[in-house]
């Protein structure tokens, strides 16, 4: 006989495994409300633009709004579509940040034509325009992303080619004439025409693809113990290979580009991935010390690296020369104080490149530390999600994957911000959506499409569960079966 509770017949009359009913999304409904409070957020502050600035609505500002409301729904019925179980935080996020920097850029457009009428010169070509279209195409590679990359585990199969094509976008404007490649100093640039891409935007997205399947298959090589120095297990040297050949393209990038900002931004997303894969304190002291020693070198080699710490220790010094740009951020920071001079009341437009590099300076004029603070709000709500869905995701090639296209937005931010504040010195990157540019805003929109993704798979129920789900084998219950008569055995 079975023991009590334990019968043979209710264990045989378990059903197999069958497919578990699929929950419906429940993100859709918070998207598209989200969506709909950031159009009119950046509707009503177009709308304050104009009525400060031209004292009346203008045609802009139903383009504008149209182009605004329709790319995005587009998106969001993309996101719906290719990525249900997406968060739902994520592109509202982005759109509220784009949409700021539009109003911005059409509120720098606005002074410049003031400006040109006062002079009785002819206005400048409005940016606006150009920023609406590389919205766009920057949301026509999202959702041809989202469409191509079902699965974000597919990307580790071309991981030595991403890293590859990576690496000819970091070093191609440095090889190239500098007629077409170089702008302010810096060779980013690959110019065709009236049209400028940065590849290095592209480069970082590739990289970390690559890094990111590297790690994964490489870990445990990475992760064992070397000597142990003041209660540290460091790596053993032959493993440091991977950090040396990061510390060396950096080092590269700013000899053959002089450009500190990708510099910086490539080596730290190296150094956090290692950190990422490996658990280990060691890896982030390596490399802050290998970060010192360059930061050393380059300093006395280097005379624009010399310039910008200059600079940075004191812009006023040469306030009418090398210092002006930074000196005039931050007297407009300080106009701004809490509460901002309203959008369209200040004078952003006297910081040079204040629509790009100094976008920072320009809101914080006109919106104050307060809205400085939401801002930073916004972008730290798109940071910590992309971080959870690296710690939901199941597989280690979607966590790394997720924490390094995480910490390359995060990293780009403080940098840009730290610079325009003179927290550090100047590096010439933008602000991811914020800052006008088409380069950045393409690849990021890139980016995010990869987070939503992996945010997808990490969200998404299990395709199959057991209907009736078995313990453990340790720990199931013993069950006692009569044996059959000897003259029933051979009975049905």
């Amino acid at each position: 006989m079975a023991a009590p509770g334990n019968s043979v017949g209710s264990a045989q009359a378990q059903a197999p495994d069958t497919p578990a009913p699929s929950p419906l999304p429940t993100g859709r409904g918070i998207e598209l409300v989200l969506l709909a409070f950031a159009a009119v957020l950046v509707t009503g502050a177009l709308a304050l633009v104009e009525a400060n600035q031209e004292q009346e609505l203008t045609r802009a500002l139903l383009y504008v709004g149209a182009a605004y409301l329709g790319l995005f729904t587009a998106a969001h019925l993309a996101v719906r579509r290719w990525a249900p179980y997406a968060d739902p935080l994520i592109l509202p996020s982005v759109a509220l940040l784009n949409g700021l920097g539009l109003v911005m850029i059409h509120r720098l457009d606005l002074a410049s034509s003031d400006r040109a009428a006062l002079l009785g010169s002819d206005a400048p070509s409005a940016l606006l325009g150009r920023q609406v279209a590389w919205t766009t195409i920057g949301l026509a590679l999202f959702v041809a992303v989202l469409a191509i990359v079902r699965d974000h585990r597919v990307l580790s199969r071309y991981a030595y080619t991403a890293g590859f094509a990576g690496l000819i976008l970091l070093a191609l404007p440095g090889l190239l004439p500098s007629s077409i490649s170089e702008v302010n100093g810096a060779k980013l640039w690959i110019r065709f025409g009236g049209v400028g891409l940065q590849p290095g935007e592209f480069a970082k997205i590739l990289l970390i693809v690559f890094f990111a399947a590297f790690l994964v298959q490489k870990r445990e090589l990475f992760s064992t113990a070397g000597r142990r120095v003041l209660g540290m297990e460091l790596p053993r040297a032959r493993d440091l290979a991977p950090l040396l050949v990061a510390w060396g393209l950096s080092v590269g990038v700013l000899v053959f580009e002089r450009d500190l900002g990708t510099s910086l931004l490539f080596f730290g997303i190296v150094l956090v991935l290692l950190y990422a894969a490996t658990e280990r304190v060691s890896w982030l002291i390596i490399g802050l010390s290998f970060f010192v020693a360059g930061s050393v070198i380059a300093y006395n080699l280097f005379n624009h690296v010399r310039v910008r710490v200059q600079i940075w220790l004191d812009p006023f010094a040469d306030f009418s020369g090398s210092g002006y740009q930074i000196g005039q951020a931050l007297f407009g920071l300080g106009t701004g104080g809490v509460g901002g001079t309203g959008l369209g009341a200040g004078r952003p437009d006297l910081v040079p490149y204040a629509e790009s590099d100094f976008i920072w300076s320009s809101l914080g004029e006109e919106l104050g530390l307060i809205g400085l603070a939401a801002i930073l709000i916004v972008y730290l709500v798109l940071i910590t999600r992309g971080l959870r869905s690296a710690l939901a995701v199941r597989d280690s090639f979607g966590k790394l994957l997720a924490t390094g296209l995480s910490f390359a937005m995060a990293m780009q931010i403080f940098v840009v911000i730290g610079g325009v504040t003179k927290l550090i010195p100047l590096t010439g990157l933008t602000l991811p959506f914020l800052s006008y540019g088409g380069s950045s805003l393409v690849a990021n929109y890139a980016l995010v499409a990869l987070l939503l993704r992996i945010s997808n798979a990490a969200r998404a129920p299990l395709t199959r569960r057991p209907a009736h789900p078995q313990p453990p084998l340790a720990e199931a219950s013993t069950e006692l079966v009569q044996r059959p008569a000897s003259g029933q055995a051979g009975r049905p």
